[in-house]
């Protein structure tokens, strides 16, 4: 059973999200928030696999709520989900830095909307190829970190080939008929690659594979 937190200030937004997951039989609608703040206590509280948070809200932003999530210990099973009116908007690479998961624009088709709490759920990052090769350019700004360019020597190549491809916006499935080996080896590499840098998820490799040089706009 997929455990969800909603995070809204719009209770219509919540009811209309929670109606879709209330249909399904292997997700569990947990508890509702409407700020940031509710959401943290909650999510301490519950444990959810999957908190949906909108991104503008009282007394405590989704960025900051998501910031709060992942330097949590005990909220590590947790996958935050970035709720958005605009799309790739200037809060979303916030998000995304801050240790968002991925995102999904409010006006998803609802198929869709299921379909991407699964994903989020299974920890694979909610991040389109089209997405991630925009989100790489509106990091060209941002200088590189000498820190994490030495953290990546400790990837081996066929890791390093795995993170490169995670960033192209891959499922592991890809990765696997790309680098002519198995899922579970194409998984084992991503896996062990978010082990070595600190990763939290599949989102946050893809900064960090802009960050140190591994990928640029050019070779997406």
């Amino acid at each position: 059973m997929i455990r969800v937190l909603l995070v809204d200030d719009q209770p219509l937004i919540r009811s209309g999200f929670r109606a879709l997951l209330d249909l399904e039989d292997d997700i569990e609608v947990v508890a509702e928030a409407a700020n940031g703040s509710e959401a943290l206590t909650l999510a301490r509280q519950y444990l959810p696999d999957v908190a949906l948070i909108d991104v503008q809200m009282p007394v405590l932003d989704g960025i900051e709520a998501t910031r709060h999530i992942a330097a949590d210990s005990t909220l590590a099973g947790v996958h935050v989900v970035i709720l958005t009116n605009n799309g790739l908007d200037e809060y979303v690479f916030h998000a995304l830095r801050a240790g968002a998961a991925g995102f999904l624009v409010k006006d998803i088709r609802p198929e869709d909307f299921l379909h991407s709490v699964r994903v989020a759920a299974r920890g694979d990052a909610l991040l389109a190829p089209s997405i991630t090769r925009r989100l790489i350019n509106r990091y060209v700004s941002h200088p590189l970190t000498t820190g994490t360019a030495i953290r990546l020597d400790g990837l081996t190549i066929r890791e390093r080939e795995a993170v490169t491809l995670v960033a192209k916006g891959l499922s592991n499935d890809e990765i696997a008929d790309h680098m002519v080996i198995s899922p579970l080896t194409a998984k084992t590499h991503v896996n062990r690659a978010m082990t070595k840098l600190h990763a939290r998820d599949r989102a946050q490799l893809v900064v960090l594979a802009y960050e140190s040089g591994l990928v640029t706009p050019r070779n997406l």
